[in-house]
């Protein structure tokens, strides 16, 4: 069965404080959504509306087209893995897989070890069955709640900061793995709530930006990250100069220079915010150019990243790795092509 997700005006209070506000949003099926936020942005409480762990003071949840918004949790057809594995330490590797479809009774008993077996295999665990989690290492474990997920078969996976526990080396390994499960698993769609942007630009069809109980900004990676709609956007997705520009007529004007960038609609005279990321500042003449003192140099091994002030802004360039290291108080020049540039409303994800 093919199932994508729908929230439908999904409001979410506790004790009068609204954390989930008017939420509208669709996963295709067998699409992969980030929901990508800070802390209190109403990530969690989403995924959890859609597990039925929440109940919405509004709105409706839909998945494969049935509303399920007053279904119970295990009639609504989900795996979903959390942060903590949640592994049930006295048990084995098979029995944890298997403990969704005994407590669903969704399987005969005697097609219970082939489930269990079959996703196991699928997460690469398919030698660990006999083992306690105790003996297992973290990603290991995650692979087993993983799996205990999917071996219920279900229509979407709802995975809450899956790998926040990991390394950075194994957090790697296990978006590769997950890529790879989805490629396996075409038909199944995942809603994946993390706060780390590298996550959700990796693994992500699309990313569904949070911040405030409300949902910002929705689009590819590509189209966040190259043409942000909001200044949240901007900063949360990756890194990005913001600087405060009043529009002109052909670009805009910062702190007294003209720059040549393509306003779009805004008048002439309105206040705007010029994001430019930092891996598209070029060191040197060129055209809109940026002159400033170095207030800091970081080295990233294959490029530095330079912090200089420019009119009383702290402008961030990653460079490529320099022979010779301009230090602080050394005037640079910056430089950006114009269509390398993207203008914010001032107003748009100001308040």
């Amino acid at each position: 069965m093919v199932s994508g997700i729908r929230f439908e005006s999904v409001s979410v209070a506790y004790g009068g404080q609204t954390v989930l506000d008017s939420l509208d949003l669709a996963v295709e099926p067998g699409e992969v959504m980030a929901l990508l936020g800070p802390s209190g942005s109403g990530k969690t409480t989403a995924l959890r509306a859609v597990a039925g762990f929440v109940r919405p003071a509004s709105g409706r949840v839909l998945i494969g087209g049935r509303d399920v918004t007053r279904l119970p949790p295990h009639r609504r057809g989900v795996g979903m893995v959390v942060q903590q594995y949640a592994l049930f330490p006295h048990m084995r590797v098979a029995e944890n897989v298997a403990f969704g479809l005994r407590a669903r009774k969704s399987v005969p008993k005697s097609g219970i070890p082939a489930r269990v077996a079959e996703a196991l295999e699928m997460t690469g665990m398919g030698g660990y069955a006999q083992r306690y989690p105790r003996e297992l290492s973290g990603g290991q474990q995650q692979r087993v709640a993983i799996a205990r997920a999917l071996a219920i078969r279900p229509d979407v996976l709802l995975l809450d900061e899956p790998l926040s526990a990991l390394d950075a080396q194994l957090r790697s390994g296990m978006l590769a793995e997950l890529a790879r499960l989805h490629r396996e698993l075409p038909d199944v769609s995942l809603l994946y709530v993390t706060h780390d942007q590298v996550e959700a630009l990796t693994l992500a069809d699309r990313i569904a930006v949070m911040d405030r109980a409300r949902l910002q900004d929705c689009g590819t990676p590509q189209e966040l990250y190259r043409t942000p709609r909001t200044r949240f956007t901007a900063s949360f997705v990756g890194n990005a100069n913001l600087l405060p520009v009043t529009v002109g007529r052909g670009g805009v004007v910062l702190e007294g220079l003209a720059l040549a960038v393509d306003t779009g609609p805004a008048a002439p005279g309105a206040r705007a915010t010029l994001c430019v990321r930092p891996h598209l500042l070029g060191l040197g003449d060129g055209p809109n150019a940026l002159r400033g003192k170095v207030a800091e140099v970081q080295w990233r091994g294959s490029t530095h990243r330079l912090y200089v002030d420019v009119g009383g802004h702290r402008v961030k360039a990653d460079v490529p790795e320099l022979r010779q290291v301009p230090g602080p108080g050394t005037e640079v020049t910056l430089h950006f092509e114009p269509r390398d540039a993207v203008l914010l409303s001032a107003e748009v994800g100001d308040d």
